[in-house]
């Protein structure tokens, strides 16, 4: 070989990293400035690099050869299973790449989009390496881990790996389809939960050889040789335990813990030397406590086969094994479309009485002392209730929502009762009428002259009797509408979608002493504290608005809360309307909103809390803009509607200025609602109002977690600190600063740490501070298409999709704020008593023009509160 052709050889070695991979993969490490897609690997069937006994490989990879679906996988060789996947959601083709960078991962889409990363800003990356316990791990120069794919678990563990809580594994649909399905297996603080469309079906504690240590609250679970473990007081304690049998004969085996996609929660012993299986454990050892194992409707019995509930049957017509109603004129409900259907037309279909639902040993009934037909009107007036299961004991109705289960044979005595919800799909009288039609006129002609008498007498008397009907019932209509307005008020209420439990004005009284516990107030209304009578803890509001406008809202807040479940909303129990006053009853928050723990409260709110409350408020909002069946846009995102309960749990709440869109309908509406302080620039022009709208709000609320402190606080300034000019003003001492733009001169000088809460004293790293001003100041972003959805938002925080680089075109608008702002500041601060306007009047609305910006007073502008 001439000394030409050696060099080029070694040329390309060096410039193409995977032309020295090819052939089996042995690689123990990959460096930065690495590229990988499934053809540059397909000899290895995609695999570019291994632990060091080869145990596990890295893959870019399909799960079925057929299939066009790429993923990047961590895959146990010798069973060929998969333990991780980073893109499961988002698959790629074959030519798609993953780039190591020192700034880390990044899977990037045939268009070079990204559709998944590492976190961004991530220390300098050295290595990327896959450990023998299947751990993927980036390296710093020092070997120090700074992130590692244990953290972040798709449908199994291995041993070792720790499942934190709050966090979960979600099954796959399929084993072709790796993205997420129905089931979940969710870490609480006391026990490991098993969920299907996030209804409970199943507890770890349930397991027959399950033994609970301690009642220290649970922080993570954890699988070794011998058991599951669910673990406290910083690891050191045990709080439930499962032992698993034959620990010995399995030691030299790999185990895993896997959630598969039938919902099933199981630990599988796999021989290294065949790849075979062998399953020590599962969850629930009773098949028929799976939700779906029978699908819609069907029976599971107790010999494990299915058959359809009573009055149901498999329709021939259809191929997916669901049962329908036997009476061809019934149906089952369509989809929650948000508007409650005709009670007229519902019927309900009784189940035998050794039936028993999956969830029913899980729930809170959402009435209680309440007969069956009571806890029938409730699942009529709400258009996600599917059936309802009725205590005759107690009067407790549990409701069937959104989603329709396997039935089960009961394992205990218990005196529920269930019925479905059907739909009459067309009067039957019309048949009638049509028989009528068709009776052949030859009979009649042939009857005898007194039959004829007798069948007009008797189509006479029914006719009367008829006319008689309707006109009582005219008359009883016309008696309730004279007797008052609160009647008619009532009668609203009756026909709200998704109507929650209505309580007694007394039963709120009494839980609430007379209402003599305030504990929060606002614009719409007065918040107390009580407890029910089955000691469940309340949040009442009572709602002082009662002009037109009010009602609007307290009508929409109920059909909107009622009707939504979300980790992340706040639950809304229910409402009462009574003596013309109106009630909100809301699950207790323990801890309060979000403003109070965040300005006003000692200690300090540490960094990882806020982060926490960031994600979660995010993960709400991103469920209102879509993953409801139609789009909410909640208008007035503020801390005050962030509450907090124990561990920084964040739900959001008042949803009163919500607005549901349908998918056919506009995703736009003009009408202006909110709080000053938060809302974002379009709601002060006449463009359109859109879930943008909220992503500014969610910004704003995000640079006040960031400094622990109101945009517009009073803060201490000296010419010498190095302020940038925009807020130098020759003044010493506390003056008002629009925090803000503040953050976005402090980005440009790529200064985060004079941007965070004073208090942490340097505890948080520059890189953490960096993530959230960059997508706070993404979130408020002039130009509303320039926003990040709140999904993206998500992402962005959990570190899956790579953090945007705010444009700062589109935030110069701040400057404008910041000076008009100012401005407010020298000449003193309009009256708080007239800046909150009672039961927050819409404001007037100005000109598109944004010169006409100049013309608005800075308290009129989203920043000056």
């Amino acid at each position: 070989m001439g000394s030409a052709a050696v060099t080029t050889f070694f040329l390309l070695c060096a410039l193409s990293p995977f032309l020295t991979l090819s052939g089996p993969v042995s690689m123990p490490s990959i460096s930065p400035n690495f590229t990988a897609s499934y053809l540059q690997f397909i000899d290895n069937s995609g695999a570019f690099l291994a632990s060091q006994k080869n145990s596990f490989q890295a893959r870019i990879t399909n799960s079925k050869p057929e299939s066009r679906s790429f993923y990047f996988v961590i895959v146990h060789v010798s069973s060929k299973t998969i333990i991780w996947s980073a893109n499961r959601n988002f698959p790629i083709s074959e030519s798609s790449q993953l780039r190591l960078t020192t700034g880390g991962l990044t899977l990037y889409n045939d268009t070079g989009y990204p559709l998944w990363s590492t976190p961004q800003r991530l220390p300098s990356v050295a290595s990327l390496q896959l450990l023998e316990s299947g751990n993927l791990v980036l390296l710093d120069a020092m070997n120090n881990t700074v992130w590692e794919s244990f953290d972040f678990p798709t449908d199994v563990l291995v041993v070792g790996q720790k499942l934190g809580i709050g966090k979960s594994l979600v099954s796959s649909v399929s084993d072709e389809d790796l993205s997420e399905g129905s089931y979940r297996l969710v870490v609480g603080n006391y026990d490991a939960m098993l969920q299907w469309n996030g209804m409970n079906y199943w507890r770890l504690s349930m397991y027959k050889t399950a033994f609970r240590d301690t009642n220290f609250p649970v922080e993570h679970m954890v699988m070794n040789f011998t058991g599951v473990y669910l673990m406290g007081q910083n690891g050191e304690e045990v709080v439930i335990k499962v032992i698993l049998n034959d620990s010995k004969d399995i030691s030299s085996s790999f185990q895993i813990v896997k959630l598969d996609q039938s919902g099933v929660f199981s630990i599988v012993s796999i021989n290294p030397l065949d790849g075979s299986k062998k399953e020590e454990f599962r969850g629930p050892s009773d098949s028929c406590r799976i939700p779906f194992i029978c699908r819609r409707l069907g029976v599971c019995t107790n010999r494990g086969s299915c058959q359809c509930a009573p009055a149901f049957h498999v329709d021939p017509k259809m191929s997916n094994g669901d049962c329908v109603p036997t009476d061809g004129y019934l149906a089952l409900p369509g989809p929650c479309n948000g508007s409650s259907s005709d009670k007229t037309s519902i019927k309900y279909l009784n189940l035998r009485s050794d039936l028993d639902y999956f969830s029913n040993d899980f729930m809170d009934s959402v009435s209680h002392g309440v007969n069956l037909s009571v806890c029938q009107n409730l699942c009529s007036s709400n258009c996600s209730c599917l059936g309802i299961f009725y205590s005759q004991g107690s009067g407790s109705c549990y409701m069937i929502r959104n989603y329709l289960g396997s039935i089960l044979i009961k394992s205990s005595s218990t005196d529920r009762l269930g019925y479905i919800k059907t739909i009459e799909v067309r009067n039957p009288n019309a048949n009638l009428g049509n028989k009528k039609s068709n009776f052949p006129v030859s009979a009649v002609v042939l009857l005898p002259s007194s039959g004829i008498i007798v069948i007009a007498l008797i189509v006479t008397l029914i006719w009367l009797r008829g006319r008689r009907r309707r006109w009582k019932k005219i008359q009883r209509s016309k008696l309730e509408r004279g007797n008052s307005s609160s009647s008619a008020e009532e009668m609203d209420f009756i026909s709200i979608p998704g109507l929650p439990v209505r309580f007694d004005y007394r039963e709120l009284a009494e839980a609430t002493r007379d209402f003599s516990t305030q504990i929060g107030s606002g614009g719409f209304g007065t918040v107390y504290k009580g407890t029910l009578q089955d000691g469940a803890d309340v949040a009442v509001k009572k709602i002082t608005c009662l002009g037109s406008q009010g009602k609007k809202e307290f009508l929409t807040e109920i059909a909107v809360i009622g009707k939504i479940h979300h980790v992340n909303l706040v639950r809304l129990k229910g409402f009462c309307a009574s003596r013309g006053q109106r009630f909100l009853v809301y699950e207790y928050m323990n801890c309060g909103s979000l403003d109070h723990t965040l300005f006003q409260s000692e200690p300090i709110l540490e960094w990882n809390e806020r982060f926490e409350i960031a994600v979660g408020t995010a993960r709400g909002l991103a469920y209102l803009h879509s993953g409801c069946d139609h789009k909410i846009i909640h208008c007035d995102v503020k801390p005050e509607n962030i509450l907090l309960h124990d561990k920084s749990q964040v739900k959001i709440s008042d949803f009163g200025l919500s607005k549901l869109l349908s998918p056919e309908q506009s995703s736009l509406f003009t009408t202006l609602r909110g709080t000053r302080g938060y809302l974002a620039p379009e709601w002060l022009t006449s463009s359109a109002i859109s879930d943008k709208s909220d992503v500014y709000s969610y910004g704003m609320v995000l640079l006040e977690l960031i400094r622990g402190k109101k945009n517009s606080s009073p803060q201490v300034q000296s010419n010498s600190s190095g302020t940038p000019s925009s807020f130098s003003s020759g003044e010493s001492g506390h003056r008002l600063i629009y925090f803000p733009l503040f953050a976005l001169e402090m980005h440009e000088a790529r200064r985060y740490q004079e941007l965070v809460d004073p208090r942490f004293m340097g505890r948080v790293r520059n890189e953490e501070v960096e993530r959230l001003v960059r997508v706070a100041l993404c979130c408020v972003h002039e130009e509303p298409n320039l926003r990040p959805s709140m999904s993206n938002v998500v992402g962005m925080l959990e570190g899956v999709v790579p953090v945007w680089e705010p444009r700062i075109e589109s935030l110069n608008f701040l400057r404008f704020y910041g000076r008009r702002f100012t401005e407010a500041s020298t000449l003193g601060e309009r009256s708080e008593q007239n800046e909150a306007m009672l039961c927050q009047q819409p404001l007037t609305n100005t000109t598109s023009s944004y010169s006409s910006f100049s013309y608005i007073s800075s308290q009129e502008v989203s920043g000056p509160r």
